[in-house]
């Protein structure tokens, strides 16, 4: 009995050792050497300041910016959660007719049914940082009045909506997208 249990002590140090010290610090070594940027959070840095993440979209009410998604935790990383509303909720059905209505506003568009879902049903995390191109296109007259752009700098606009689209992942799972943060930055280069 006694060495039963000196074994099943050896097995169990033995274990929280190889799982609990050994294992985590090679996979944190790999991420560090093979996976720099994604291991620390894929921040973006501007003038020796992180300045963001590309993985956590950032809230910007800003007419002279691109507009993300919205968020169910106004962009409060640390719940990372959606809002929980079912199909059948009043309350999401209000938020719903409220962020077409605004963003219909606020983007002059006449037919709130030719808004992407996207725009008016927060994703699922409430931190994606992704719009479709078709999206960012349906903003880029407001922010060529906002910003006085002449039509040679809005068809910049619209070249740098085209050159930072990505394709669905592996080229079959998702759909074209472009990240909203760093789409602003870029808007900020075009004078």
């Amino acid at each position: 009995m006694k060495t039963q249990t000196v074994i099943a002590i050896r097995f169990l140090l033995g274990m929280i050792i190889l799982t609990g010290i050994a294992y985590p610090f090679f996979m944190t070594g790999v991420a560090q050497v093979f996976f720099t940027k994604k291991a620390n959070g894929s921040l973006l840095i501007k003038d020796e300041k992180v300045i963001g993440s590309r993985l956590i979209s950032q809230k910007s009410d800003s007419i002279i910016y691109f507009s993300s998604r919205p968020s169910a935790i106004d962009y409060n990383p640390i719940p990372s959660m959606g809002s929980n509303l079912g199909p059948t909720s009043d309350k999401l059905k209000k938020q719903v007719i409220e962020r077409r209505r605004t963003f219909a506003r606020v983007n002059s568009i006449k037919d709130t049914t030719a808004i992407p879902m996207e725009m008016y049903l927060a994703s699922s995390s409430g931190l994606d940082p992704h719009i479709s191109p078709e999206t960012a296109r349906l903003q880029v007259e407001r922010i060529a009045i906002a910003r006085e752009l002449n039509n040679d700098q809005k068809q910049r606009v619209q070249d740098l909506i085209r050159s930072m689209a990505l394709e669905p992942q592996f080229y079959i799972l998702g759909e074209r997208r472009i990240n909203v943060f760093e789409l602003n930055l870029a808007l900020d280069n075009i004078k």
